[in-house]
């Protein structure tokens, strides 16, 4: 996988090249602040790009604005934006805009080097992975989305562990029921929010925004829920 990366900390930015090249991976450039990283992502046309939510001058938001405008420049290009702490403003600015493949990660995760190259892996292939902390921030919301009401509560227990990345076998595996009621609990979830099918087949993560966007019941562990 060819994968461009815009991180100021050297350390880390040499860490993740490093780390993505031992697994495999070809980092086409590693750019120290985001002035270029337009430019350099219609030269090198990499499959995945890696960017720190504050990068210089300001350290402020000039990480979210280049991933903003990487998506709304190319849809398709699979986004992981990393973040020293859960900042929910810049989280939920990224959920709201247009675009494909989206990963928001506390840069933490880096630590767990399987579990990050699997995230990096998941994002690349069309998937859309928030870190649990910022996850859990953005259902702590007071503001309910008036379509969250009509799900019961198995179904928001769905919901969030599909905004959480899981696939139908995992959430089968977590909330200890089959496969089959979990797509029986997913499409009463898109009726329910007035998801229609549409040409790109991204219910799944529109559902997953709405969620995000508006909070919900957190996923929960039992399977005593009806």
């Amino acid at each position: 996988m060819r994968i461009l990366i815009c991180e100021d900390s050297v350390l880390l930015r040499e860490g993740l090249v490093r780390l993505l090249e031992d697994a495999g991976h070809d980092v086409v450039a590693a750019l120290p602040e985001a002035s270029d990283l337009a430019a350099t992502v219609a030269d090198r046309h990499p499959d995945l790009c890696i960017l720190d939510v504050r990068l210089p001058p300001t350290y402020t938001d000039e990480g979210i604005r280049a991933a903003l405008a990487l998506r709304a420049a190319d849809p398709a290009l699979p986004v992981l934006v990393l973040s020293q702490y859960v900042e929910e403003r810049y989280a939920s600015d990224l959920i709201a805009g247009r675009g494909g493949a989206l990963g928001y990660l506390l840069k933490d995760r880096v630590a767990d080097v399987s579990e990050f190259l699997e995230t990096v892996d998941q994002i690349a292939a069309g998937g859309t992975v928030f870190d649990p902390e910022v996850v859990a921030q953005l259902l702590g919301r007071r503001a309910r989305d008036e379509r969250m009401q009509r799900l019961t509560a198995r179904e928001a227990s769905v919901l969030a562990l599909i905004a959480e990345g899981k696939s139908n076998q995992a959430i089968a595996k977590t909330l200890y029921i089959s496969e089959g009621s979990v797509e029986k609990h997913i499409t009463s979830v898109f009726q329910k929010l007035d998801l229609e099918p549409d040409e790109s087949g991204n219910r799944r993560v529109l559902a997953a925004l709405v969620h995000l966007s508006h909070g919900g019941t957190a996923a929960s562990q039992s399977g005593d829920l009806s």
